[in-house]
């Protein structure tokens, strides 16, 4: 049940860090969506005159009395909050009371409302002090409807100022986008005067959601999990999955607190940690990270906007977002698709068909695109299972590529990435290191590179001019010949991870070195157990596959010919 709107005391309003903020459209359109979501709606209809600065929002929420209609445009007047202490513990995305009385001194406002235990609606308008001047019984559905004409007539230096009706009008689009992702149970529907404009359908999780804000993006390239309850934290994800969902931006890296997307960049950049030895080089990752938290570890009393916030405990939910997305990515493996093809094997395929004697009319590999649609020629193009039978070894090509058979047809591994990605999980498992007698000698090291060195638990002392003696390495180079060399390229790398994936890159088959059938087996499966089969740490991908069907279509196996053919 909805409580009274009522005027907040006056210690409390002293208390708030800052009011409502209506600096545009947009914010018009923030504050209107929120208050309807706040009433219990799931639907939502949004009419723009943008041209016009005009402003409709229709909701099925609760709705509103007469006395609420009276009392909802006067300074500091909200039913979300009654008492100070209230304010250390808010459950609605608005609080403060301002955004009608704002909205009543910047523009003509009118209400209108039906609350779902009246049979009467009424229609109100508002003076510039947010007081009724003038109320008539209306015939409405429950639910509110809030219009705002002339915004900003009385401050034209405000409009002049603003970014062009373009500008705004995207970014009420990601506004609504933000908050269809927070509470996707909810339909919206937008317009630009008589014009549709976009509409988004409510579902029961953002995975459904998701693909309606982005082209060329389905649910089945998205893992979803459930609700992770860790300290009262609890969490729920949507990420595209990396080597069929990612971005040239990190645009769609998106973190929400109790309903609403905010600014974390600590938790921003736990996000793309954990992304960064799945993706392709260059890419950044699609994610969606909700986090429902007790009211008492969040403070909104930082910004006008309520775009920032201070969080309880932020280290123990950076850590627990960075292992879910691990989880999740452990588990998607197993249960959706993958891709491997590049656009250059389609372009192989299509100067094959070409050149054929019988020309197919539809090419059966067309160009891959990106989540924003965008054409890439580095896309994959056709989809293949990540195997969950073994792949068998047939034949070594150039001595690069491991030939393997599996049931749904030809894969080609480049043996060195592929064994980069099984030697750097096992050193992110278990970083070990030996002494090495006698020791080896460094010269000319930077006080930077030798830090480095001292970071990875090696021992190093001076050993004369420039030089350093370094009596222990890491356990994967101890029987290499350039081992000083690989320990020079350690000690130039920016961090522990970075080092580890330079260890992996020394240490793996180089291309060029010849297999047997045993031991191109044997790497085969120790690659199928990785977490993180379909790229190197440096985001290569690592296998690419020719599936059956994808070889009878281009050998006409589909064409009936005649029995007589053995066909």
């Amino acid at each position: 049940m909805t409580a009274p709107i009522q005027t907040l005391p006056a210690a409390l309003v002293q208390r708030m860090a800052a009011g409502e903020v209506i600096d545009s459209l947009a914010a018009v359109v923030r504050e209107l969506a929120e208050n309807a979501l706040d009433a219990g709606a799931n639907r939502i209809t949004l009419v723009l005159w943008a041209d016009q600065w005009r402003v409709q929002v229709a909701d099925n929420g609760a709705g509103l009395t007469l006395d609420d209609l009276q009392q909802a445009a006067l300074p500091h007047s909200t039913s979300k909050l009654t008492q100070a202490d209230e304010l250390w513990n808010v459950r609605s995305l608005g609080f403060r009371g301002e955004a009608l009385h704002s909205l009543a001194q910047l523009a003509d406002l009118e209400i209108g409302s039906r609350s779902v235990k009246s049979l009467d609606g009424w229609w109100v308008t508002y003076d510039r002090q947010g007081n009724p001047v003038d109320m008539e019984v209306a015939a409405i559905a429950p639910g509110t409807i809030v219009r705002i004409s002339n915004l900003f007539a009385d401050w034209q230096a405000r409009r002049q100022s603003l970014p062009s009706l373009a500008q705004q009008l995207r970014t009420i689009q990601l506004i609504i986008y933000h908050l269809a992702l927070c509470h996707p149970h909810v339909t919206w529907q937008v317009q630009q005067g008589d014009r549709p404009w976009f509409a988004i359908w409510g579902s029961e999780t953002p995975q459904q959601i998701l693909p309606q804000l982005l082209r060329d993006l389905s649910p089945t390239d998205l893992h979803h999990s459930e609700h992770t309850v860790v300290d009262d934290h609890d969490l729920q994800l949507t990420l595209g999955l990396p080597d069929r969902c990612h971005r040239y931006r990190p645009d769609w890296v998106k973190v929400a607190v109790n309903g609403r997307i905010v600014r974390l960049p600590e938790l921003e950049q736990s996000i793309l940690n954990a992304f960064r030895r799945t993706l392709p080089r260059e890419r950044h990752p699609v994610c969606f990270a909700h986090l429902r938290l007790p009211p008492d570890q969040v403070d909104w009393n930082r910004h006008p906007a309520k775009a920032e916030l201070y969080l309880k405990h932020l280290d123990d939910v950076r850590s627990q977002l960075y292992d879910a997305i691990q989880t999740a990515l452990q588990q998607s493996r197993s249960q959706l698709q993958a891709n491997f093809y590049s656009g250059r094997m389609g372009q192989l395929i299509r100067s094959a068909e070409a050149e054929g004697t019988y020309p197919s009319r539809q090419i059966p590999f067309p160009g891959g695109l990106v989540a924003d649609g965008t054409e890439d020629s580095d896309a994959p193009t056709v989809q293949a299972e990540l195997p969950s039978s073994e792949l068998r070894a047939i034949a070594q090509l150039h001595q690069m590529y491991i030939v393997a058979e599996h049931s749904t047809g030809i894969w080609l591994i480049e043996q060195h990435i592929a064994h980069e990605r099984v030697l750097y999980e096992h050193l992110c498992q278990q970083w070990q290191v030996v002494s090495v007698e006698p020791p080896l000698i460094l010269s000319q090291l930077r006080p930077a590179q030798v830090e480095q060195l001292q970071r990875l638990n090696l021992e190093l002392a001076p050993f004369g001019d420039d030089l350093w003696a370094v009596r222990t390495l890491p356990q994967a180079l101890d029987h290499r010949e350039d081992r000083a060399d690989a320990l020079v390229e350690l000690s130039l790398g920016g961090d522990f991870d970075s080092a580890l994936v330079a260890t992996a890159c020394r240490t793996a088959i180089r291309n060029g070195t010849p297999l047997s059938l045993s031991e191109m087996q044997t790497l085969l499966e120790q690659w199928q157990a990785t977490q993180n089969p379909r790229t190197c740490p440096h985001g290569r991908p690592i296998c690419l596959q020719l599936k059956e069907t994808s070889l009878s279509r281009f050998f006409r196996r589909h064409w009936v010919i005649g029995k007589s053919h053995g066909i």
